[in-house]
């Protein structure tokens, strides 16, 4: 079978190779891909997480072709979405049972594909919150796969969502996601914050948190900047509150999280905000629109054939 393997020596680290055919534990099903999606996380640290011939991919949606020896897990001829930390980037995949989500007829396997990594991240990010109800929270990073859909579940939540974007150009439409402001810069942010979901770290995530209110709290989601964060403690601790900045991490199983979303898209309750579409033979091309800011939300590329126009 094909798949896009890990080359350093390939443009973005990324090349269709002929691999062997992946052999499923008793709880896993093999599934038939059909449409992927990129993660700017996973493409930013692939060379050092990596080794040259893995075949990446934590996000892949398509059909069911055996089923899962333990019995466990949906029958042949099922279309699901799947969340995995390696190998979605294929013609076929194994998946654990307990990390998938039935898809229905009804909702196209690329917009179910956009959801695992970030859309599972973004639900976990604001359920990790608590109670967000009438409660102001920023959201860093907001144009992008993680952020569009943290606007969106945060706002659900009855949350009063700030998004914060490094250019008003990848700020468009997230008033029509939920945002009730978006903002360039966290000095416009005004009034405290109850909680921030960041994506990008370094000095904004710094910035971020001194922002919140008493009893606030600020996950760290992401670093797209590629910075540390240094935060003083001294200069914080003089405003109390008992405020907290915790690292986030996601955590399985995902297939509960994920046949919540499935649900939401079924019902149009949530957009998959897919900026880029193409074949996957197109793969280091959406890689390099990531990586440049050029895509608004998620990447998603089709396994077979051409794939839609790009949008």
């Amino acid at each position: 079978m094909r798949a896009l393997v890990h080359d350093v020596d390939a443009p973005r680290g990324l090349r269709l190779a002929e691999v062997a055919e992946p052999v499923p534990g008793d709880s896993q099903v093999v599934v038939e891909v059909h449409t992927i999606s990129l993660n700017f996380g996973e493409l930013a640290y692939m060379a050092e997480r990596r080794r040259p011939g893995d075949i990446p991919g934590c996000d892949a949606a398509g059909v069911v072709v055996r089923a899962a020896a333990d019995g466990s897990g949906p029958p042949p001829g099922t279309r699901v979405t799947t969340f995995g930390w390696q190998g979605g980037w294929a013609e076929r995949r194994v998946a654990e049972t307990a990390d998938l989500a039935v898809v229905p007829d009804t909702v196209d396997l690329g917009a179910a594909a956009a959801l695992p990594a970030a859309g599972v991240t973004a639900l976990q990010a604001v359920r990790g919150l608590g109670s967000v109800l009438g409660r102001r929270v920023l959201v860093t990073g907001a144009s992008g796969g993680v952020g569009r859909f943290a606007v969106q579940l945060a706002a659900r939540a009855g949350a009063e969502v700030v998004a914060a974007v490094g250019d008003p150009v990848r700020g468009q439409k997230l008033l029509e996601l939920g945002a009730a402001e978006v903002v360039t810069r966290l000095a416009d942010v005004g009034e405290p914050l109850f909680g921030v979901l960041d994506n990008v770290g370094g000095a904004l995530l710094a910035e971020a948190f001194g922002l919140l209110g008493p009893g606030g709290v600020a996950l760290s989601i992401g670093r797209a900047s590629g910075e540390a964060t240094t935060v003083d403690f001294e200069n914080e601790r003089l405003k109390g509150g008992g405020r907290r900045l915790e690292p986030f991490v996601v955590r399985t199983p995902f297939d509960a999280d994920l046949t919540y979303l499935v649900g939401l898209l079924s019902r149009d309750l949530l957009d998959p905000q897919i900026g880029w579409r193409g074949p996957w033979q197109r793969a280091p091309e959406a890689a390099e629109a990531l990586f440049a800011r050029r895509i608004l939300g998620k990447a998603v590329l089709d396994v077979a054939g051409e794939g839609p126009p790009d949008r």
